[in-house]
């Protein structure tokens, strides 16, 4: 039996594991098999029209009655800046060369979607029973559009005071982000990413100061991770990283290769990829250019001149340019399909919480 059941109640699980949305990283078939584990399947919409959202949803209520998630960005559409756009352009054009890609060619169009009324309207047909957001939360009249169709609403928070802030505009549950976690970091009320704590210093913080559950993510890897967040007064937890070891997982051979061979150490936060701070695996581009380089383009501009480089490595077998998102714990974990993987992280973790670990 889990020791805290406010989660489970909540979200009407087996058990208070929850799949990280993890935008090109996955589709429905993974969020299926974490489903089938008993855990929370999720299914990210940022990369996504809302026509290729909605299929996506049927595709997983074709294969399971289990309860959804969906999950978007908040972000404000950036303002295109030419000379930034250019400067950027300049500092990759060593790279064109290099791999033999015109560097006067047009750059590729990067796009990341934020929730708006068409998505809401999605939303309203489809019901999901559970919908987050990334990036804090949109329009407080969408939001009440969300919570009207019986969705519960949860986001991400980096600090405490997001996390009140949040509270504060209704959502459920609160998602805490630590340092570790890969991917785009959730931070939304400053830029201080110096300021930044750990999941073991956050986790306990925002459980004192909201009364909403709280969910612990970032470097929550193993059952280990999973009975610390409840020992920190955690309700639930959010795996990311862990799963992309899985079969189901929809990342390039680079990536993978990337994961099995990570280390504490291998993964840095860098705003080279799309423009804005996510955690990935340490790549070439990375190491020479940043990781954080304030010529990079407004999120999501800074791939799309990326990705002709992405292409052409990827294509040889490399992830010098290919945003390998990752956790400080991926080397925790296994390669097993993911409805196998959520039921042994659950059953170990209440092990360990009974003291028989």
């Amino acid at each position: 039996m889990w020791p805290n059941r406010r989660l489970i109640d909540l979200l009407k699980i087996e058990h208070p594991i929850l799949l990280a949305p993890m935008a090109g990283a996955m589709d429905f078939e993974l969020a299926v098999a974490v489903a089938e584990g008993g855990g929370l399947g999720s299914l990210p919409g940022a990369m996504l029209t809302p026509g290729g959202l909605r299929e996506q949803v049927e595709k997983f209520r074709a294969r399971t009655g289990r309860p959804v998630n969906l999950n978007f960005f908040c972000h404000t559409p950036p303002v295109p800046n030419n000379a930034r756009e250019h400067a950027w352009r300049e500092r990759l054009k060593p790279y064109y060369r290099e791999l033999g890609i015109d560097p006067a060619a047009p750059v590729p169009s990067s796009s990341r979607a934020p929730f708006d009324s068409e998505f809401c309207a999605v939303v309203e047909e489809l019901k999901p029973e559970v919908v987050s957001f990334h990036f804090g939360l949109p329009d407080a009249r969408l939001v009440r559009r969300v919570k009207a169709a019986g969705c519960i609403v949860m986001c991400s928070a980096t600090t405490v005071a997001e996390a009140r802030w949040l509270e504060a505009r209704g959502v459920d549950a609160v998602i805490a982000q630590g340092f570790e976690a890969g991917g785009h970091r959730g931070i939304f009320l400053s830029d201080n990413l110096s300021g930044q704590a750990g999941t073991f210093a956050l986790v306990p913080q925002i459980a004192d100061a909201v009364k909403v559950p709280v969910i612990a993510t970032g470097a929550v890897s193993d059952a280990r991770g999973i009975a610390a967040a409840f020992v920190l007064g955690a309700s639930g937890v959010q795996v990311g990283s862990a799963f992309l070891h899985c079969p189901e997982a929809k990342i390039s051979n680079p990536h993978r290769a990337a994961l099995q061979s990570a280390g504490d150490d291998g993964t840095a936060v860098t705003n080279l990829m799309t423009g804005r701070p996510a955690r990935g695996v340490v790549n070439r581009v990375m190491r020479e250019l940043g990781p954080i380089d304030p010529v990079a383009p407004e999120f999501p501009l800074a791939g799309g001149a990326l990705a002709p480089l992405r292409a052409k490595a990827e294509a040889a077998g490399s992830g010098d340019f290919s945003p390998m998102w990752s956790g400080q714990a991926a080397a925790l974990g296994r390669a097993m399909p993911a409805r196998e993987l959520t039921q042994a992280l659950a059953a170990e973790a209440q092990a360990l919480l009974r003291g028989r670990g």
